[in-house]
């Protein structure tokens, strides 16, 4: 904007509308005073200022606006009539003007000198505006230069605390700081520690890593000066990234050579260790057929004079001790005896079958339940039985096996059914979703829980770990029989089906047997072993 000054409002008319014909913003006054106010409250790029006006003359007022901080540089232009002498002139210039232009005025050169004074005085406004920029700059500049100063002497304390070798590097890739312990593996800055010969390729890795700015880590072997040995080492070097620009990178050497020692001692130990279970368990594989083969034969051979024993003493008593009661009663003991001992030897070879390997395949439990419910017909329609069941589900299983589980319990509830009551047992099948005996229902459960409930005469949960030991009973013999195997085959089973089974009883409400399968197996085939 440029201010024109004249207390004769037609010269101001004039050159304003000279002026803003070509383009210029005009702001006018009509005295110096006004003109003052003008300055300080506004800022011009050029002041065409006439010399003779009433109060203060044009010299007085370019002698204030010198005084003005904000003002003092805008060129100012003297309009004179009268004083065109030279020392009137000179005085203008020392006033601070930048040009005497005597009137008449000629139109086209008063128009030339504002376009140039114009020009300049916005060129030095932008000259003065990137010099404070650039002031600016320089002291931010030296701001995070001092800051920087400051992170890294701070990071050099750091470095020089640590328990490592520690370094860092410029973007140039040359080496710029070392910690104390460098000097342990280098002679020299420039110069990384020699590593082992078959470690060569550390540092041309390095390299590739420097390149594509990533970091690199790596186990080396360096040499340690003073005793000529070579350390294991973690070498681990980072890049240190400002806006996306990497500064410098932080490299450390971390001594795990103890570490290393051990590992490789317990490698050679678990080798060793492997080597012997192999051993261990090819000999415990051959032991375990081996017991196979003795329990088979051992029962075969047992089961031969039992045979003759049974047979011998139903001939005896049936032939030779018709009027002789004693005799007849201490037969009829041994008969019994012989009895039992065959359905243990029966139970025992039941038991050791589960060591054989066999092959899990898609059974439907609802075809379990329906050919023990047909073997157990005769002794579920005497006891007047009452049987529920609901749907099951299919699973990988062991045909044989499953049915075995569930006949034993069914068998066992039927058993020990209370005197003077109906037996009654409820099976139960429902999806969950983890094999938990308290597992939240879930129709895409994979896991599904099987409960086998009955009125007996139950038992106390204080036993409830005597429950599934083999050769374990808890009633008389005298009044229940059994051999004490049959829910600890059950328990053998359920496990090597990858699941698990308990318990929930009290005495004379009858008891609970809780089973969690899962549907599906992982492996094929599945191995046993006593």
């Amino acid at each position: 904007m440029i201010l024109i000054v004249d207390d004769r409002p037609e010269n101001i008319f004039s050159l304003k509308t000279l002026l803003e014909l070509h383009g210029f913003r005009i702001d006018t006054a009509e005295s110096g005073e006004e003109a003052l106010k003008k300055v300080l409250h506004h800022s011009y790029s050029l002041i065409i200022l006439d010399v003779q006006m009433p109060g203060m003359d044009g010299f007085e007022v370019a002698d204030a606006i010198l005084g003005f901080g904000k003002a003092k540089d805008t060129p100012i232009i003297f309009l004179s009539a009268a004083n065109t002498e030279k020392h009137f002139i000179t005085q203008g210039y020392t006033s601070g003007g930048m040009d005497y232009v005597t009137k008449p005025v000629d139109p086209d050169i008063l128009l030339f000198k504002v376009k140039t004074f114009y020009k300049l005085s916005e060129q030095r406004r932008e000259l003065i505006k990137t010099q404070n920029s650039l002031r600016s700059e320089i002291e931010n500049r030296k701001k995070t230069q001092h800051e920087l100063d400051g992170r890294i002497e701070e990071l050099h304390s750091v470095l020089e605390s640590l328990p490592q070798i520690a370094f860092t590097i410029a973007p140039d890739g040359q080496v710029e700081y070392v910690n104390e312990r460098w000097y342990n593996y280098s002679e020299k800055i420039s110069v990384f520690p020699q590593t082992h010969p078959d470690d060569v390729s550390t540092y041309k890795e390095w390299e590739k890593h420097f390149g594509e700015g990533t970091e690199y880590i790596k186990e080396v072997r360096i040499k340690e000066l003073h005793t000529g040995t070579y350390r294991y080492c973690l070498l681990r070097i980072i890049p240190v990234r400002q806006h996306d620009v990497i500064m410098k990178w932080v490299g450390t050497y971390t001594d795990i050579h103890q570490h290393k020692l051990i590992n490789e001692t317990l490698e050679q130990k678990v080798k060793e260790r492997t080597k012997e279970l192999i051993t261990k368990n090819e000999e415990l594989e051959m032991r375990n057929h081996e017991l196979q083969q003795f329990a088979w034969v051992a029962s075969h051979d047992l089961k031969e004079p039992l045979r003759k024993i049974q047979t011998f003493s139903y001939l005896l008593r049936d032939k030779h001790c018709k009027d002789a009661p004693e005799a007849k009663s201490y037969l009829d003991r041994t008969i019994k005896s012989s009895e039992r001992m065959t359905d243990l030897i029966n139970a025992l070879l039941d038991y050791s079958r589960l060591s054989v390997s066999s092959l899990f395949q898609k059974t439907d439990l609802n075809g379990v339940l329906n050919e023990i419910l047909a073997d157990l017909e005769v002794t579920i329609s005497e006891k007047h039985a009452i049987i529920n069941a609901t749907k099951m589900p299919v699973i990988d299983g062991v045909h044989s096996q499953l049915r075995q589980v569930f006949q034993n319990l069914i068998s066992n509830s039927l058993k020990f059914s209370k005197q003077g009551a109906f037996p009654q047992i409820t099976i139960t099948s429902e999806l969950v979703k983890e094999k938990s005996f308290e597992s939240p229902l879930s129709n895409e459960g994979k896991y599904c829980r099987i409960q086998v409930c009955d009125n007996g005469i139950g038992f106390d949960e204080k036993y409830l770990d005597r429950v599934f030991t083999i050769f374990q009973r808890l009633n008389d013999r005298r009044t229940y029989e059994g051999t004490g195997i049959g829910l600890a085959i059950a328990k053998k089973i359920i496990e090597k089906h990858n699941g698990i089974i308990t318990a929930k009883s009290k005495e004379g409400e009858g008891a609970s047997f809780i089973l969690v399968l899962p549907l599906h197996q992982t492996v094929l085939e599945q191995h046993y072993e006593i």
